[in-house]
């Protein structure tokens, strides 16, 4: 019998053959498979027609050249020498989670150490470090982080495309005939959200059914792979993606991929979202060692935008805190000459015209009144028109002769340097040494173009790198404050940027129906405790569309909370209603970011999703649109099919809204003690639902009795 390497997680199962002479062998991944005596793959691999004599099944680290005709996890060449790759010596460590393979080699002169993982939330993490063991250099064009099998009888891809605005669109498609890629080449994650995709079998639904999902642990260019084998089963495999030239290994040299996160669900969508939740939670390093409750936040940028000064911001702190904001944070305008976007920017001092004792009074104001100070800085970035460009126009990425690309008016700065570096960790660390700064907004408002260093290389892969590791230094240096990762909104939310930061701007939209769709998307991937949904303005800034603020609040409730607007523009009775509201989150906080979240479609265009446990859940059904049918039909509720009894309460309707009373005396009683109702009632039959207006959430509690 072979030598067979098991890693059981939860539900599911990872099986590799090894080999002697040859990189292992893939046997399995998906549901969890009991440990067996199996015969070697050759032993069931009969001949097949136009093969070569020597067959080459899927392992875990193919090669091009030799007989694989596969998506390689590995492509390299010395000087166009040593194409061809295929390892013939393998050790495996086995521990009780996980594996470490290191592969060699010898005629290529290449060492590939690969490490699975998988926990117990059937979460399986890979890795992929080469080493150049030759004595000449190694150009590296593809190093995947992992390459999975996925079985035949898979049915469709889920993925999301997205821009600026509108990010995190769902978008469902057959499997390819051929194949099927996702590439990315922006410099940073991009507005689809992160890099990742999920594979569903013939009748998945949200709740029920066989998911196969991955995300790469990058804020990069990446590039995600489905493929398809004439034997029938598809390849699934991710990585950064690479510039030619971007990777040379001189001899000794080591590159390692990004973390692949994958993981197998039996239990549909909702499965799958919630393996990887319970992933990026281990991720997140929070000060003190646990998460405290996410605090309430107000940002200045659209209540004031740059039309800022102390006595301004003074007195929006003051409204903030009366509303019951927790922590007011300072948005861009606040450094020399930022009265628009065209000046300033890399210049991080304070406007002494705006401030003229600098930022010390009001963050000292903004204490007093029982908040935490928070302030924007796009770090990687500079405007031509700033001193530090003036001093360093070296500094920033550009290409002999060819004409500078500005955006929003700005450069970037080449991260891969590490005078810039010093240079910024200075700047920030004097800011966050000096003033009590609590938590800081990392921006990044463009794309990379061109991307490259003075020496006209292409530096995608260095510059993450480089902002990775000022990142890593301004934490380990000030480890009390938290960092906020936007982009253009959502443009950079990723599993490796959340290793450093705390929470993602989801979108520059605050738009409450587009919003409805983005925070899907973003839960698909990423845990709703960091997920930053604001309330802002009606009409909205991005859309010029006005909702209700009772609906905007409630599409923003389960989210990280916060106001993006000046509460001395709502009248009194909106104030009310806004400070009612996130008394509301208060309460709610604690369930809303812990334990499961599950997503799901009612009838006739009604959406819902779900926080918590089945025995003491939040229930959020939203409509946006106006309604179809007569009546509305109950909604259905699986994942209480194992609850005895639960208590069901509608805490509010929140949004455009008619005769309450005019709902009958279930929901009347709904709204008092509640109504106790059979698990299996609401998963089969169904909860009873309100009439609900076009823009409108209804939010219950369901709590086990």
């Amino acid at each position: 019998m072979p030598s067979i390497v098991y890693l059981h997680g939860r539900d599911s199962s990872v099986v590799i053959e090894l080999r002697e002479g040859a990189a292992p062998l893939w046997r399995h991944w998906g549901a969890r498979v009991t440990p067996a005596n199996i015969p070697p793959l050759a032993d069931g691999r009969p001949p097949a027609t136009f093969s070569l004599d020597r067959d080459q099944p899927l392992s875990v680290a193919p090669g091009p050249g030799l007989g694989w005709f596969g998506p390689p996890l590995l492509q390299a060449h010395r000087e166009g020498r040593d194409v061809a790759i295929q390892f013939d010596r393998c050790t495996a460590d086995q521990q009780d989670d996980g594996v470490t393979l290191v592969l060699h080699d010898t005629v290529s002169r290449i060492t590939l150490r690969q490490e699975m993982r998988l926990d117990a939330d059937d979460v399986l993490t890979l890795s992929a470090t080469v080493t150049n063991a030759g004595e000449t250099a190694l150009d590296l064009q593809w190093l995947a982080s992992g390459l999975l099998p996925l079985p035949a009888d898979c049915a469709t891809i889920r993925s999301f495309t997205g821009r600026h605005n509108a990010e995190l669109a769902e978008h469902r498609e057959p499997m390819p005939a051929h194949g099927w890629v996702k590439e990315n080449r922006h410099g940073l994650t991009g507005h689809a959200g992160p890099p990742g995709l999920f594979v569903l079998r013939d009748g998945t639904t949200w709740h029920s059914g066989d998911v196969f999902a991955a995300q790469l642990a990058w804020s990069g260019n990446h590039k995600l792979l489905v493929e398809r084998d004439d034997e029938g089963f598809w390849t699934l495999s991710a990585g950064a993606a690479l510039m030619p030239g971007e990777i040379r290994l001189a001899a000794g040299g080591t590159f390692t991929a990004p973390d692949l996160i994958a993981t197998f669900s039996r239990a549909g969508l909702n499965g799958a979202s919630q393996n990887f939740h319970a992933a990026i939670r281990r991720r997140v390093t929070w000060r003190g060692g646990a998460m405290k409750p996410r605090p309430v936040h107000l940002n200045s940028w659209e209540g004031l935008y740059f039309d800022q000064d102390e006595p301004r911001l003074m007195a929006l702190a003051d409204r903030a805190a009366a509303i019951g904001v927790e922590r007011f944070v300072l948005d861009d305008g606040w450094f020399p000459n930022r009265n628009d976007d065209t000046a300033g920017l890399g210049d991080w001092t304070v406007d002494l015209n705006k401030y003229p004792s600098g930022l010390g009074p009001l963050t000292r104001h903004v204490a007093a009144l029982g908040m935490e100070f928070g302030l924007w800085v796009e770090p990687e970035m500079v405007n031509p028109d700033s001193d530090l460009y003036r001093a360093h126009p070296d500094w920033a990425l550009a290409l002999a002769d060819r004409p500078l690309i500005t955006a929003r008016n700005q450069l970037v700065l080449d991260m891969s340097r590490d005078d810039v570096r010093d240079h910024l960790f200075a700047a920030i660390g004097t800011l966050l040494r000096e003033l009590p700064i609590g938590y800081l907004k990392w921006d990044h408002n463009r794309a990379l173009a061109p991307a490259a260093n003075a020496a006209g290389q292409a530096t995608y892969h260095a510059q993450v790198i480089g902002t990775y590791a000022l990142m890593d230094r301004i934490r380990a240096a000030h480890p009390a404050v938290e960092i906020e990762a936007c982009a253009g909104g959502g443009g950079r939310i990723d599993a490796g940027v959340i290793s450093r930061t705390h929470r993602f701007w989801t979108s520059d939209t605050l738009d409450a129906v587009a919003r409805v769709s983005i925070q899907r998307g973003f839960l698909a991937f990423m845990p709703p405790e960091l997920m930053g949904a604001h309330i802002g303005a009606s009409p909205a800034h991005s859309t010029g569309r006005r909702q209700s603020l009772r609906f905007r609040a409630g599409v923003a409730l389960p989210g990280h909370l916060g106001v993006e607007l000046d509460p001395a523009t709502l009248d009194s009775a909106d104030t009310a209603v806004l400070t009612g509201w996130i008394a509301r989150y208060k309460q709610l906080r604690d369930r809303l970011h812990s334990g499961r979240t599950w997503l799901g479609d009612g009838n006739d265009g009604l959406v819902w999703q779900a926080a918590g446990e089945p025995s003491d859940m939040i229930l959020f059904a939203t409509r946006t649109t106006p309604v179809a049918c007569r009546r509305p039909a109950p909604l259905r509720l699986p994942m209480l099919a194992h609850v005895r009894e639960a208590i069901v309460t509608l805490v509010d309707i929140a949004g455009n809204r008619g005769d309450a009373a005019a709902d009958g005396e279930v929901f009347n009683q709904m709204r008092g003690a509640g109504i106790a109702y059979a698990g299996s009632w609401l998963a089969e039959v169904g909860l009873p639902m309100p009439r609900m207006a076009a823009e409108s959430v209804a939010i219950f509690t369901v709590a086990a009795s």
